[in-house]
């Protein structure tokens, strides 16, 4: 990479130069170690550069493993085994069902380029993605029903087909069905790989779930800036968290919890030991938020609107007040639209997609207007990575309570619960699981 080749080099000649004997060290000496320290000014600029341009234009990307963030690592235990304990000893509660019907990312538009194939495990199933030669992506189950090979394991994209790579079977994208068997004249009616419905909108790829198996009942609405290439990706995190998937969107109706949980300032970090430090208690954060379902024919949508602003030791900075809207559209896709009086404008979309039941992959993918310097929409982006694992670290311990304690000023969590159950049905999964286990 290019940061460690520079350091590597800046480090490696101030070695030589240090390992030169002093007492043999001549006049005509001056000439190589000016050269090598030239050498070593030149990796280190080289270094300050590459950072530089890192900052000022590459997207950020934050990507967490499921034991990265929200456990606590004592007695010398690793993160992997705080993480596992951690979901081992937890009480569960009285679930909803695990799979809401909606639509759900896959993956971004990017990370699958024209006769690519990817592999997804999603909704706990295992899924295929690829895009075809005409530059339509599309999503089908991984197993051949041939022989049960892994199509995303060496398949290879064939026209708009996949091919399984055990004996060459080929299933179209646009339905799954098999258009080709190389060794036989006839290709039997039933012979298909289920086809998963997707789109491709605002640079990403999304399949729909519904238990019943019903055609997707809504779209995801597409945003017309980053459509028309006005506002441009600048980066994204990734975050697995273990909880139900409900209780991730229900923070925006938890309006309480954000005078408690996120009015330290970002200096104060993510480990909830800490983060009320004297240190850092002149940085403050406050909020107003406002949440409401929306009416038909949006029932399926709700917006969480946000007026935010920072003080520093008591004193409120005007220019630094920003103003959020996130519109959540379904159980697993939410646009939060940025508003800053001098900073511009930009779109941060937050994604909860199932892996398994009790394990969500969470992404937040920015784009900002263009003209906009990168390192602001990085800066905004990072900031909402450090608030948003303050809630990981809660939901990664909590156990999920149907009927919760409430008091009146948590009325919106009770109308957030009434308005989320619409994405259940009759036949939704749920979790089965045994509750007495000797599991070593």
């Amino acid at each position: 990479m290019p940061n460690n080749a520079a350091l590597a080099v800046g480090l490696g000649l101030g070695a030589v130069l240090l390992t030169l004997p002093s007492g043999d060290f001549h006049l005509e000496d001056w000439g190589f170690a000016k050269r090598l320290v030239l050498c070593v000014a030149a990796g280190v600029t080289v270094l300050v550069l590459v950072r530089l341009h890192r900052l000022l234009f590459q997207p950020l990307e934050l990507l967490r493993t499921p034991e990265d963030v929200g456990y606590i690592a004592e007695d010398g235990r690793t993160k992997a085994r705080a993480a596992n304990e951690a979901r081992r000893r937890r009480k569960v509660g009285e679930l909803p069902p695990v799979y809401p019907n909606g639509w759900y990312r896959v993956l971004d538009s990017h990370m699958l380029g024209r006769g690519e194939v990817r592999s997804a495990y999603i909704l706990g199933q295992q899924l295929v993605v690829f895009r075809g030669h005409d530059g339509k992506a599309h999503v089908l189950d991984a197993y051949c029903p041939h022989l049960g090979a892994n199509l995303a394991v060496g398949g290879r994209v064939l026209g708009n087909c996949i091919e399984c790579p055990f004996h060459g079977w080929q299933y179209r994208g646009s339905d799954g069905k098999c258009e080709k068997i190389p060794y036989s004249d006839k290709v039997p009616e039933f012979a298909q790989v289920r086809r998963w419905p997707s789109c491709e909108v605002n640079q990403q790829v999304l399949i729909w779930f519904h238990c019943d198996g019903l055609e997707p009942q809504w779209s995801v609405p597409e945003q017309p800036e980053v459509a028309n290439g006005q506002w441009v990706y600048r980066g994204r995190t990734e975050h697995f968290i273990n909880c139900h998937i409900q209780e991730i969107p229900e923070n925006g109706a938890d309006i309480a919890h954000l005078g408690h949980l996120h009015t330290p300032g970002l200096p104060s970090g993510v480990d909830l030991r800490y983060t009320n430090s004297k240190t850092w208690e002149f940085v403050r954060h406050d909020w107003k938020v406002e949440w409401d379902p929306e009416p038909e024919p949006n029932s399926h949508c709700s917006q969480m609107r946000v007026n935010h602003s920072l003080t520093l030791f008591g004193c409120r900075l005007p220019l630094l007040d920003l103003r959020v809207v996130a519109r959540q559209v379904g159980p697993g896709v939410v646009f939060l639209r940025f508003d800053h009086s001098f900073l511009g404008r930009g779109l941060m979309m937050h994604c909860v997609t199932p892996v398994e039941p009790l394990l969500q992959c969470v992404t937040h993918t920015m784009f900002y207007q263009r003209n906009i310097p990168a390192v602001v929409p990085k800066f905004i982006l990072k900031g909402e990575s450090i608030q948003f694992e303050r809630d990981v670290m809660i939901w990664n311990n909590k156990m999920y309570i149907s009927k919760p304690l409430l008091v009146k000023e948590d009325a919106a969590v009770r109308r957030h619960r009434r308005w989320f159950s619409q994405f259940y049905s009759q036949n939704s999964p749920q979790l089965e699981y045994r509750r007495d286990t000797l599991d070593f």
